[in-house]
């Protein structure tokens, strides 16, 4: 599906920017069309602190801290997070059921595969297609403070700078298991470390303004939902197009028409031009409009066929870019055949 963006006006064309679905190697089967989210991470580990009494145990050690943390919160918001960016992909619909908490096992460090009994039931009772499960989440948060006192040549004197620093490194396993086939789709395993570092000339305006250890666990939980939609869900690349709103009253006012989304109405009603007018550019230019409406409507072939005949029946350099368009996205749709 493609979806028009913004539009504006030139002297003979108008030029809109659409959205071109990529699709990911990691999608799901077109199966696939729906996900219950749950997880099995959140075991006794995991704690919910305020924001300001997490913060207070890190200035307990002078901001100087390495640990592991289990945060509730970011285990929640990953999920939240996940569920919106999928179904802001266009690809998948999600329920997150209030029981999202399942038990977490004890036999292993990167938790077992849920039992086909416990998937089924999911799926069977939030009617989806299959579950994804956040298995396993660990966060390592690494907090550094110092204040130095350094010589400044131009002030012909001595300045101190305090300067904060924090890195939390992350762990996390998601598992699509597909009730259908009884097999697990997909394992993805997500790594990395995000960093915060910020100077002050004192400690007190630079934390004013730090990140809190709670935000940034909150951040990193956004951070690997979004890493796990761009692995699964279809991206989308914007591209420029254009398309003629000059001519007769008919074909302005399926511009019109075209201008607020109804590109069907509009195609029917250049179709009309086309089959009325004496005019050959009049013609070309309604068949060019109709070539970009069936492209806005997903019917790449249809786009190609009227974009040929405006071709065969004008030559326009816009056209024949307007064609070699059409045919690279014929391409890449029949690659992902």
């Amino acid at each position: 599906m493609i979806f028009s963006l913004v539009a504006f006006s030139c002297v003979s064309t108008r030029s809109l920017t659409i959205d071109i679905p990529v699709r990911t190697p990691g999608e799901l089967p077109e199966s696939i069309q729906s996900l219950t989210l749950v997880t099995q991470a959140v075991d006794e580990h995991f704690t919910n602190l305020e924001s300001d009494s997490l913060q207070k145990l890190f200035f307990e050690k002078r901001f100087r801290l390495d640990t592991v943390l289990y945060d509730f919160q970011m285990a929640d918001t990953t999920l939240k997070a996940l569920g919106e960016l999928l179904f802001e992909s266009g690809r998948y619909d999600y329920v997150i059921p209030e029981e999202r908490f399942l038990p977490a096992p004890k036999t292993s460090f990167l938790a077992t595969e849920l039992s086909w009994d416990v998937i089924e039931e999911l799926c069977e009772v939030f009617e989806t297609d299959a579950v994804l499960s956040l298995d396993h989440l660990k966060t390592r948060v690494i907090t550094d403070y110092s204040n130095e006192t350094f010589f400044d040549p131009f002030q012909g004197g001595f300045n101190s700078a305090a300067t904060a620093a924090m890195n939390i490194q992350y762990d996390a396993l998601f598992r699509v298991y597909d009730p259908e086939e009884r097999k697990v789709l997909r394992r993805e395993f997500i790594t990395d470390t995000l960093y915060w570092e910020d100077s002050d000339v004192s400690a007190r305006n630079l934390f004013r303004r730090f990140t809190p250890v709670k935000q940034a666990l909150t951040e990193t939980g956004i951070v690997i939902a979004l890493e796990l939609t761009d692995k699964i869900a279809i991206r989308w690349r914007p591209e420029r197009r254009q398309y003629f709103i000059r001519g007769n009253a008919r074909l302005r006012e399926a511009n019109e028409l075209a201008a607020v989304g109804d590109w069907r109405g509009a195609i029917a009603d250049w179709q009309k031009v086309v089959e009325s007018s004496g005019s050959k550019t009049l013609r070309s230019k309604a068949m060019l409009n109709m070539a970009l409406g069936y492209e806005i409507l997903g019917d790449v072939e249809s786009a190609i066929s009227w974009a040929l005949e405006s071709y065969n029946t004008m030559y326009r350099p816009l056209t024949y870019e307007y064609l070699e368009i059409l045919k690279r996205r014929q391409n890449e749709l029949k690659n992902r055949e």
